[in-house]
């Protein structure tokens, strides 16, 4: 399986994402999470796009992170994971993504997975929700008006 992966990597098919250790802030060998490095390739065997689906829009952010010029992480703690540890320089963010923030408890997982976090780098959760969750420190970005430039990331 490993041998597979490092050939679709080779061919530039997908993108092999590291961990990140919060705690011990550094980069981790081992691989947490693969990507699409085109996000069509997902609809060979379907033919369709599921946009529910919150790793297919995992797959948007990362794809647009690595266009930006940041080195991309997934992020560990000792409770869980951070979707996306963004690098760019000394300065790091840690990102989120939910397809909406349908409810309180989707709200409280995606925003609670911060909780761990004692690095004062800026955090983000990412949805298609129009309405601002922002809280706690902790800013929300539509998605959309990410991809089209309208709000960015700070680093720090």
């Amino acid at each position: 399986m490993y041998r597979y992966l490092d050939k679709m990597e080779k061919a530039c098919l997908i993108d092999r994402v590291k961990r990140f250790n919060i705690v011990g802030k550094q980069a981790m060998s081992y691989i947490e999470k693969q990507y699409a490095v085109d996000t069509g390739f997902r609809m060979i065997n379907t033919n369709l796009v599921n946009f529910e689906d919150t790793f297919f829009l995992e797959n948007i952010i990362y794809n647009e992170l690595k266009a930006r010029d940041y080195e991309v992480f997934t992020g560990k703690t000792y409770k869980g994971e951070i979707d996306f540890v963004a690098i760019n320089g000394r300065k790091k963010c840690f990102i989120q993504v939910a397809y909406y923030l349908a409810g309180k408890e989707t709200i409280e997982r995606e925003f609670g997975a911060f909780k761990p976090i004692s690095d004062a780098s800026p955090k983000y959760v990412f949805s298609l929700d129009r309405f601002d969750y922002s809280r706690d420190g902790i800013a929300h970005i539509n998605i959309v008006d990410f991809l089209l430039g309208k709000k960015d990331i700070n680093l720090s």
